[in-house]
C-alpha cells in the first residue's frame, strides 16, 4: 500500500537539501565565520599591543609627522623639511627616482646583453657571459661599496674636470652630464602632440585599409610616424594658441572647491553603488549565451551578494566611516586644476622642450656642480650604477632564455619570407619572447626596487635611510617601521598591476 504522492512524477522530484547540509552554504558561513575571527583576533592583538607598549611608555603615535625633525637631507626636492612627513616624503622621492631611473636603464642594458649573448659573433658572446658569470655572482653591497671607493677617489672637482668637460664631468663630488628637461610651453605643445596623435591614428586606419582593400603596401605605420612629427614640428611653433586654458582649468577649479561636501560623500556613496552593480551586470554577461541566461549556482548568488555588500559598505565609509575623505578629494581636485592652469598661464611662449649643459660655479677650491645640468650626487651615482650593472645581469638571462624559449621553427619561417636577422628578431623573435620573460622580469622590477634600501649602506637618502633618522629623533620605532612596510607594500603592488596588465595584454589569444 502506497501513501499520496507516491510513485507520481511530483514524489520522484529530489527535495531541496536544508540550509545546514548544503556545502555552498556551509563553505561560505565558514569562510565568513573566519573572517570574522581572524578581525576579532587582529583587534584584540592590537588592543593588547597598544596597551602593553602605553605601560611601558612605549610612544606609539605619528604625531611626528607634523614635528620639525631638527635635520637636514643631504639630497632631495627638500634638504631642510620642516616636519617628519616632509622628510619621509623627500626618502620616499629618492626613492622611487632610483629606482625607475634603475629599471629603465636596467632593462635596456640587459636586453643588449641577452641578445648579445646569443651572438654568433664569438668576442661578442664570451664578453656577454663573461659580464653575466662575473656581475651576478659578485654581491651587490660588495659592488656598491666598489662604485662609491672609485667615485671618492676620483678627485676633487676643478675648472676642467673630464672625462669630456662641460658635457660629462666625474669627481669627488658626483658626475654631471647635460640635462633635457620640460621648459614653459611643454603642455601646450603636449595639448599638440594628443591632437597630432587622433589624427596620425586616423590617416594610419586608412591606409590599413586602403592596404586590406587593394593588396598595394601603404606603409600604415611610415605615415603615422610622419604625421605626427610634422604635427609636432608646426606645434613647437604654434602652441602658444592654447594658453587660453589657462582660464578654463581655473574656473573647472574654482567650480570644483565650490563642491558641497554632502554632494560629494553622495557622489562617491552612489559611485561605490553604481560599481557593485555594474559588476554584477558583467558578472551575468558572462553566464549568457545564445541560448540564454545560464542556470546560477549558488557560488554565483553568494558572489553577487557580496558585491552588493561590498558596494553599501564603501558607501557607509565615504559618507559616515571616513567624512574626512570628501573634504580632501574636493581640495585635492582643486588644487590639481589650479596647478594644471598655471602650466598653461600667461607668459609660458617659449620653447617646450630645452636642454642644458652641466657648469661648475664657485671660485678657487669651493668649487660645486651648478643647477644647469643633470648632477648624481656620489651616493646616488654609486647606487644607480650597481644597481643597472647587477640586475642587468639576471635580465640578460631572462632575455636569452625567453628567446631561446620561441620554438625554432618562428626563425627559420621569418627567415623563409625574406627577413634577415634584426628584422627576424624584432618582428618575430621578441613579440613572442616578451610573453615569457614578463613574469621574470616583474620579480627582478622588485628586487631592484627593494635593493635601494641598501643605499643606508653608504649614505643616500632613501627613505629607510631618512625614516631611521626620523626614528632615532623622535623614538618611534613601530610607526616608522610600519611606514616603511606600508610604502615598499605600494610599490611592489604597483609594480605587480602594471606587469600583470602587461602580461595580459601579450598573452596568446586562444579560440
Amino acid at each position: 500500500m502506497t501513501t499520496e504522492g507516491e510513485g507520481t512524477l511530483a514524489g520522484m522530484q529530489p527535495k531541496r537539501v536544508p540550509l545546514y547540509r548544503d556545502a555552498t552554504v556551509v563553505k561560505w558561513v565558514t569562510q565568513v565565520i573566519a573572517l570574522l575571527l581572524v578581525l576579532g583576533a587582529l583587534f584584540f592583538l592590537v588592543e593588547e599591543a597598544g596597551a602593553n607598549l602605553k605601560a611601558k611608555s612605549i610612544p606609539n603615535d605619528f604625531d611626528f609627522l607634523g614635528i620639525n625633525p631638527g635635520f637636514n637631507i643631504s639630497e632631495g626636492i627638500d634638504k631642510d623639511p620642516n616636519t617628519g612627513g616632509r622628510a619621509l616624503w623627500v626618502g620616499m622621492v629618492n626613492t622611487l627616482r632610483l629606482a625607475m631611473s634603475g629599471i629603465v636603464f636596467a632593462t635596456l642594458l640587459g636586453l643588449a646583453i641577452g641578445i648579445a649573448r646569443l651572438s654568433d659573433n664569438w668576442i661578442v658572446n664570451r664578453l656577454a657571459s663573461i659580464y653575466i658569470e662575473t656581475i651576478r655572482n659578485i654581491p651587490i653591497l660588495v659592488q656598491i661599496f666598489i662604485i662609491a671607493v672609485l667615485l671618492g677617489s676620483a678627485g676633487r672637482l676643478v675648472g676642467d674636470t673630464g672625462p669630456i668637460n662641460g658635457w660629462f664631468m666625474v669627481s669627488s663630488k658626483g658626475l654631471a652630464v647635460p640635462r633635457i628637461f620640460p621648459s614653459d610651453g611643454f603642455y601646450q605643445w603636449l595639448v599638440v602632440l594628443a591632437i597630432g596623435t587622433l589624427l596620425a591614428r586616423a590617416v594610419r586606419k586608412r591606409r590599413v585599409t586602403h592596404q586590406d582593400l587593394t593588396g598595394a603596401i601603404s606603409y600604415p605605420n611610415l605615415w603615422f610616424g610622419a604625421v605626427l612629427l610634422l604635427v609636432a614640428v608646426v606645434g613647437w611653433f604654434v602652441h602658444p594658441v592654447f594658453g587660453f586654458l589657462n582660464n578654463l582649468f581655473n574656473e573647472i577649479g574654482d567650480a570644483w572647491g565650490s563642491i558641497p561636501q554632502s554632494g560629494a560623500k553622495l557622489v562617491l556613496a552612489a559611485g561605490a553603488v553604481t560599481a557593485s552593480l555594474l559588476w554584477i551586470r558583467r558578472f551575468l554577461n558572462s553566464k549568457r549565451s545564445p541560448a540564454g541566461l545560464a542556470k546560477l549556482t549558488d557560488d554565483d548568488m553568494f558572489r553577487m551578494i557580496f558585491a552588493v555588500i561590498g558596494g553599501l559598505l564603501v558607501a557607509f565609509v565615504v559618507t559616515i566611516g571616513w567624512p574626512g575623505l570628501s573634504s580632501w578629494i574636493i581640495n585635492s581636485g582643486q588644487d590639481f586644476w589650479h596647478f594644471l592652469g598655471d602650466k598653461f598661464g600667461d607668459g609660458r611662449t617659449g620653447n617646450p622642450v630645452d636642454a642644458m649643459r652641466p657648469t661648475i660655479v664657485g671660485e678657487g677650491t669651493l668649487l660645486n656642480y651648478g643647477s644647469q645640468g643633470l648632477v648624481m650626487s656620489p651616493g646616488f651615482a654609486a647606487m644607480f650604477i650597481g644597481l643597472t650593472l647587477y640586475t642587468a645581469s639576471f635580465v640578460a638571462e631572462i632575455v636569452r632564455g625567453g628567446i631561446l624559449a620561441v620554438p625554432k621553427g618562428q626563425s627559420e619561417a621569418a627567415a623563409a619570407i625574406g627577413l634577415n636577422r634584426a628584422q627576424a628578431l624584432r618582428h618575430v623573435i621578441l613579440p613572442q619572447a616578451v610573453r615569457v620573460s614578463l613574469p621574470p622580469l616583474g620579480n627582478q622590477y622588485l628586487n631592484i626596487t627593494k635593493n635601494t634600501s641598501l643605499g643606508i649602506a653608504i649614505g643616500f637618502a632613501d627613505v629607510v635611510n631618512v625614516g631611521g633618522t626620523v626614528l632615532n629623533q623622535s623614538g618611534k620605532a613601530l610607526p616608522v617601521i610600519a611606514i616603511w612596510m606600508l610604502f615598499f607594500l605600494c610599490c611592489s603592488l604597483t609594480i605587480s598591476v602594471v606587469v600583470n596588465w602587461f602580461n595580459v595584454r601579450t598573452r596568446i589569444v586562444e579560440r
